[in-house]
């Protein structure tokens, strides 16, 4: 078990980097360097650099709104109570409400020396340049997290690849639940837990596209949903039929193709020609062999809807 993480030893370095800069340039309160590094410290670059310039408009949103309160009442609490007032909502109207605290921080410095000098404003803006430079700097490197994205991408395949060997199973065995609850919870939380780290990914390159993650998963869970409602269709089935194995062995067929690359064109080519099949094969003669075909259909509808969902995804890369 890691006892310092990452972020956390980069937040450590960064303040105290921060703090030595801000006293070395000889400025006031030079802690509030070191608090501000602190607080900008995040876990991908896009939010660093995000972060940073919100925080560098709202603290000139601040000098501007606490120059001009000082001047007119004077230097007490209740006129940086008015501040507040005022320079809270106008953050919130422009979105830039990570810059509320380390501002107001700021202005309050303005308060206790009672002047809105060029020294003190000079010595404000270099607090919050330091602040977010630092971390803006130690944000330029994040570890790699591809790799764990690709273990969840061998994960994810690979049960959806049970699952699906389930399914087709439980067709032929004429069984109508496949009793796999806890693999489909598993498979659940992984896709969710997977599509984070993809975006991470993605958050921490500028100019590079590193969409490819992000389409990847979200696609696998647009399968998941499929394969939930082909897990439903098992509540139906009664009755083993010609049809019931042809679609049994194609569902094993799709098991073993699951793969990054595969386009599923052949597949989807498949579905089409084992419906054909299907049509010139004699109709149901009972109304429950009526039912269950009917069902086998739908179940071959969805699993067609989740062929087209991986093609489309390969038609259109990023």
């Amino acid at each position: 078990m890691k006892f310092i993480g990452y972020r956390t030893l980069k937040t450590g370095i960064g303040a105290s980097i921060a703090m030595i800069i801000a006293k070395q340039l000889g400025l006031q309160y030079a802690v509030s360097a070191g608090i501000i590094t602190i607080l900008s410290i995040q876990n991908t670059k896009k939010q660093s650099a995000k972060i940073a310039i919100q925080r560098i408009a709202s603290f000139l949103i601040a000098l501007l709104i606490a120059s001009i309160l000082f001047k007119i009442i004077g230097y007490y609490a209740v006129t940086f109570g008015i501040f507040l007032l005022i320079f809270i909502p106008v953050l919130v109207r422009f979105k830039l409400e990570q810059g509320i605290v380390v501002s107001s921080v700021l202005t309050t410095h303005l308060l206790v020396e009672k002047s809105t000098s060029m020294f003190w404003v000079w010595n404000e803006l270099l607090l919050m340049l330091i602040g977010v430079s630092v971390a803006l700097v130690l944000n330029l490197y994040m570890p790699s997290i591809e790799g764990q994205i690709k273990k969840d991408q061998a994960y994810i395949e690979e049960k959806m690849k049970e699952i699906l060997v389930q399914m087709a199973k439980a067709l032929k065995e004429n069984y109508n639940s496949i009793g796999e609850q806890e693999l489909f919870n598993n498979l659940k939380d992984r896709l969710y837990t997977a599509r984070n780290n993809a975006y991470q990914n993605l958050n921490n390159y500028f100019l590079l596209d590193a969409s490819y993650y992000v389409q990847y998963m979200e696609m696998r869970i647009q399968q998941f949903d499929t394969i939930k409602r082909m897990k439903e269709h098992f509540k139906k089935f009664f009755m083993t039929y010609e049809q019931t194995i042809m679609i049994a062995d194609f569902t094993e067929q799709v098991a073993h193709s699951l793969y990054e690359e595969n386009t599923c064109e052949q597949l989807i080519k498949d579905i089409n020609e084992l419906r054909e099949n299907f049509r010139r094969m004699s109709l149901p003669v009972t109304r429950e062999e009526f039912e269950n075909r009917a069902m086998l259909f739908q179940f071959l509808n969805d699993m067609e809807q989740f062929l087209r969902i991986k093609n489309e995804f390969k038609q259109n890369p990023s």
